[in-house]
């Protein structure tokens, strides 16, 4: 009699410390949005450059701070923390970038 009754309490023990069902990744389909990978994608491409900014041309420089400008709308979209991280680190990038523009 004590041995069901063991046996549930551990398996609901067990379910419980668990995820719950579909909260995580599905197995099938994209496991992010493609509108969030294609922004970062960009992001990524654009802020690449920050390191070499200074031997970029003028055309160059002002086609990142224009790419920039088209990517902020895309970041502000997003959750309240990955928003303000993307939007400071965009706006820094965008900064340097027309900083060795305005010196140039």
């Amino acid at each position: 009699m004590r041995r069901p009754i063991l046996l549930c309490a551990c398996a609901t023990a067990l379910l419980l410390s668990m995820d719950p069902p579909f909260t995580g990744p599905l197995p099938f389909g994209p496991s992010a949005s493609l509108a969030q990978e294609e922004w970062k994608a960009e992001y990524e491409s654009v802020c690449s450059k920050t390191d070499v900014a200074m031997t970029l041309s003028e055309e160059v420089l002002n086609g990142l701070t224009v790419r920039c400008d088209k990517l902020k709308p895309q970041i502000e979209t997003e959750d309240d923390s990955t928003r303000k991280v993307y939007l400071h680190r965009l706006k820094m990038c965008r900064g340097l970038y027309k900083y060795i523009l305005e010196r140039k």
